[in-house]
């Protein structure tokens, strides 16, 4: 084998145990290959450059600020309270009257933010019905994939496989072309997700303890936070953490598999998708909630604040 061959496969060798090891952004990661291959002349400046001109690279950025407009809007929030029942309802009744609505609106905008609007909203309410959030979310996250692969724009795969397309000279999808075998995808997906959700998803309820006022002040909220691959303290125990020097925050319950250790659980060590409860300021998830660190933070028995007409 020449050099460019050995070279190729080590970057990509690499660039996969580093994908694995999640230490770092994605698109560093690969961005950095990129370089790697440019530096060693096995790309050209314009083989590097090309990429970025793609036109479903262009969509795809185009629609997150599109996207975040909406979550930032509250649009989004004050359509799933009217969805969810506010009376006692079965986990069959409420997937069936909220997941339709979210396929739906996955179909048209990116999958991130509408299960980022919906998850904490979500929990909430299962909270207060006394119902499993496990039962609702994952139906959740299925649901915004079924509704993606509807629309030419409801997922930035079908995007970018567009643009490759019509760059090698054939004619693209139209917007709707997908929804042909899409939409009956989707309608079997939700059937299947509203008639065996119940049964297949575990029962995993918060105690009420972790949800109780944290606080006489108001400036003090209940937080969630699941930890990521990236959070400095995986391995190390809260005593040899200091949580509230690095995050601001008080760490005041640990859950693992759905359940709250007890005992001396200061001295657990922690690993990636453990669950912690927070007392914390209101800068805590507008500063964090865009960081790898954590997988999902969410204010606990607090609806989110609406939004001003723009």
């Amino acid at each position: 084998m020449n050099f460019e061959i050995v070279y190729v496969l080590i970057c990509l060798a690499a660039m996969v145990v580093a994908l694995i090891y999640d230490r770092m952004r994605p698109g560093m990661i690969l961005f950095s290959v990129v370089i790697l291959f440019f530096c060693a002349g096995i790309l050209t400046p314009k083989e590097v450059l090309e990429g970025f001109s793609n036109k479903g690279m262009i969509t795809v950025a185009l629609l997150f600020l599109v996207s975040e407009g909406i979550r930032k809007s509250g649009v989004l929030e004050r359509l799933i309270f009217a969805m969810l029942p506010q009376k006692k309802s079965t986990v069959a009744g409420a997937n069936l009257r909220v997941l339709p609505v979210i396929a739906f609106i996955s179909a048209f905008l990116n999958n991130t933010p509408v299960v980022v609007i919906f998850a904490p909203i979500i929990k909430n309410w299962a909270r207060r019905m006394k119902l499993p959030p496990a039962k609702f979310l994952i139906p959740l996250s299925y649901a915004t994939i079924l509704g993606g692969i509807c629309t030419l724009i409801g997922t930035s795969t079908n995007l970018v496989v567009d643009g490759m397309i019509q760059d090698a000279g054939f004619k693209g999808f139209s917007i709707f072309e997908l929804g042909q075998v899409g939409v009956i995808i989707a309608i079997a997906g939700i059937i299947y997700l509203v008639c065996f959700a119940k049964r297949l998803l575990p029962d995993r309820t918060l105690k009420d303890d972790d949800i109780e006022e944290s606080s006489d002040s108001g400036d003090v909220v209940r937080v969630e936070a699941v930890l990521g691959a990236r959070f400095p303290g995986n391995g190390k125990t809260l005593r040899e953490f200091d949580f509230h020097r690095h995050y601001g925050a008080t760490v005041k319950s640990l859950h693992r598999n759905g359940e709250r250790l007890q005992g001396d659980w200061m001295n657990v060590r922690l690993s990636e998708n453990d669950t912690l409860i927070l007392d914390a300021d209101g800068t805590f998830i507008p500063t964090w909630g865009d960081s790898r660190v954590f997988l999902m933070l969410s204010v606990l028995d607090a609806e989110p604040e609406m939004g001003k007409k723009k």
